[in-house]
C-alpha cells in the first residue's frame, strides 16, 4: 500500500484514471462476502435488472442484481425486508459511487432453510421430476375434483366457495391431512397417494393459505413432491400467496398463485358453460332450419324435374332414330367425297409418270457433252502450264548455275553472299550445276581492292 501511495503523490490521475484505480483496489482487495441489511427503494426494470439500496441503522450502501441473477430469486424481494446478499464489493466508474454487486440474496434468518431449499430443488430437477414434458393438461370439464388440505384451512373455504359459485353440480371430495408442524408432510404425502389409489377424482388440488416459510416449509419436503409427481391424476398446486414457491409448485403439473386461482384452474365457469350451452344451441337451431331448408327446395326441385318413365323412353327412342339418320347420310356424303379424291389422285398420278425411253435418250447427251467438256476443259489447262513454264524458266536457280555460276553455302544451308563473310577455315559447300562439292578454306580475305570499272 506504501508503493502505491508514493505513486499517486509522484503521479497526477484523471478522473477515470482513478475511478479504475480504486474499483481495481476494492474488487482485488475484498473478495466476496454475505452482507446483512435492510432493502430501501427498491426497483426493478425492464430490462430485468435489480437497483436498490441495503441499510441498516447507522449506514446504507447502493447495490444493483442483474438480470441473470435476479431470475433465479425464489421471492420478491420488497421494501422493508431483511436479506441476506452475496455481494461483490465495487465501484460504478461512470458516477464515482460506491455499490455492491448482488450475486445471491436470501431473506434474512431463513438461509439454512433456502439452501435445504435450493438443495432439494437442485436434486429433484436433475432427477427429472420438473421436467415439462412429464406435465399433463387439466381436464376441461371434470366430473369429480379432490382437494388435499385441512379440513379447518381458511383456503378450504375460499376454495368450496369457489367450485360452489362456478361449478355447482360437479362432486369434491376431501381428502383430509395437516398442512402444517413436524409431521404434516408425511401425512400430506399419504393423502395424495390415497387420492391416486382411490382414483376417484379426475384432477387433485393441493393447497394451504399464505404464511411464513416455515409455515409452508411441509411443501417443500421430499416426500410430498414425489407423491405429487407418482399422482395418477393431474394435480394443481395451490399453496400459499402469488409471491410463494414452493417445491410442490415445481413437482405440480400446474401451479395456482392462490388456493382460490386453483380451484379457477380446475374449474368452468357455471355461467360461461350455460352462456356457450345457449350458443351451441342457437347455432344448432339454425344449422337444421337451414338444412331443413334446403332440403325442401331440392325436393321442389326433383320433383319439377320427374317424369314418366315411358316419356323419357319415348324421347331417347325419337334422338337414336335422328342419331341414325345423321350417321347414315354422313357415311354415304363422306364415301362419294372419299371416291371423288380418289378419282383425281388417280388421273394427276397418271400424268406424273415419267417417260423412261426419252429420259435415257437425254441421259446419253448429256454424258457425251459432259466428256467433250472434260477433254477441252484439260487441253486448256496443260497448254496454261506449258505457258508458265517457258515464262519461268529464266529464274529457274538451275538454268543460272548452267550459265556458270555457282551457290556456296556454310554447312547448316546458310548462304555467303560476300567475301567477308568467309574466314580461313571454314569449310563451304560449292553447288554447281551438275553436282555440290565441299571446300576448306585456307585463308580469308586479307584486304579488298576495289576493281576497276
Amino acid at each position: 500500500m506504501k508503493t502505491d501511495l508514493s505513486i499517486a503523490q509522484s503521479a497526477v490521475f484523471s478522473v477515470t484514471q482513478l475511478n479504475r484505480k480504486v474499483r481495481t483496489l476494492l474488487e482485488t482487495g475484498l473478495p466476496q462476502l454475505w452482507v446483512v441489511g435492510e432493502i430501501s427503494n427498491f426497483k426493478r426494470y425492464d430490462s430485468g435488472h435489480c437497483y436498490f439500496s441495503l441499510k441498516d441503522a447507522g449506514a446504507q450502501v447502493r447495490c444493483v442484481m442483474f438480470r441473470n441473477r435476479a431470475g433465479l430469486l425464489d421471492f420478491q424481494p420488497r421494501e422493508g425486508l431483511q436479506v441476506e446478499a452475496r455481494a461483490i464489493v465495487t465501484l460504478y466508474e461512470a458516477r464515482g459511487d460506491f455499490q455492491l454487486t448482488i450475486e445471491a440474496m436470501r431473506p434474512a434468518g431463513l438461509g439454512a432453510l433456502f439452501e435445504r431449499f435450493e438443495a432439494l430443488k437442485k436434486q429433484l430437477a436433475s432427477e427429472g421430476l420438473f421436467d415439462q414434458d412429464n406435465k399433463r393438461p387439466l381436464p376441461q370439464y371434470p366430473k369429480a375434483i379432490g382437494i388435499v388440505t385441512s379440513p379447518s384451512a381458511a383456503a378450504l373455504r375460499d376454495v368450496l366457495s369457489t367450485l360452489a359459485r362456478r361449478t355447482p353440480n360437479t362432486p369434491v371430495i376431501l381428502y383430509p391431512t395437516p398442512v402444517q408442524g413436524l409431521d404434516a408432510a408425511p401425512q400430506i404425502a399419504n393423502a395424495i397417494r390415497t387420492a391416486s389409489q382411490r382414483d376417484e377424482v379426475d384432477v387433485l388440488i393441493v393447497c394451504r393459505g399464505g404464511g411464513s416459510l416455515e409455515d409452508l416449509w411441509s411443501f417443500n419436503e421430499e416426500v410430498v413432491a414425489r407423491a405429487i409427481a407418482a399422482c395418477n391424476m393431474p394435480v394443481v398446486s395451490g399453496v400459499g400467496h402469488e409471491t410463494d414457491f414452493t417445491i410442490s409448485d415445481f413437482a405440480a403439473d400446474l401451479r395456482a398463485p392462490t388456493p382460490t386461482a386453483a380451484a379457477e384452474l380446475v374449474s368452468r365457469n357455471r355461467q360461461e358453460l350455460l352462456n356457450l350451452l345457449h350458443h351451441q344451441q342457437q347455432r344448432l337451431v339454425r344449422a337444421f332450419e337451414r338444412e331443413l331448408h334446403n332440403k325442401m327446395l331440392q325436393v321442389d326441385q326433383l320433383g319439377r324435374r320427374l317424369q314418366h318413365p315411358g316419356q323419357k323412353l319415348a324421347r331417347q327412342q325419337a334422338q337414336l332414330q335422328l342419331l341414325r339418320s345423321r350417321f347414315t347420310h354422313r357415311f354415304h356424303s363422306q364415301l362419294i367425297e372419299r371416291q371423288e379424291a380418289l378419282s383425281r389422285l388417280a388421273l394427276r398420278l397418271k400424268h406424273q409418270l415419267p417417260n423412261v425411253q426419252r429420259q435415257q435418250l437425254r441421259l446419253a447427251q448429256l454424258r457425251e457433252a459432259l466428256q467433250r467438256a472434260m477433254h477441252g476443259q484439260i487441253q486448256t489447262q496443260r497448254q496454261q502450264i506449258e505457258q508458265a513454264t517457258l515464262k519461268l524458266q529464266p529464274w529457274n536457280p538451275q538454268t543460272v548455275l548452267a550459265r556458270g555460276y555457282a551457290l556456296v553455302s556454310r554447312t547448316d544451308g546458310t548462304l555467303i553472299r560476300q567475301a567477308s563473310e568467309v574466314r580461313a577455315g571454314d569449310t563451304l559447300n560449292v553447288q554447281f550445276a551438275d553436282e555440290k562439292i565441299s571446300v576448306n578454306v585456307n585463308q580469308g580475305v586479307i584486304e579488298q581492292k576495289e576493281l576497276p570499272i
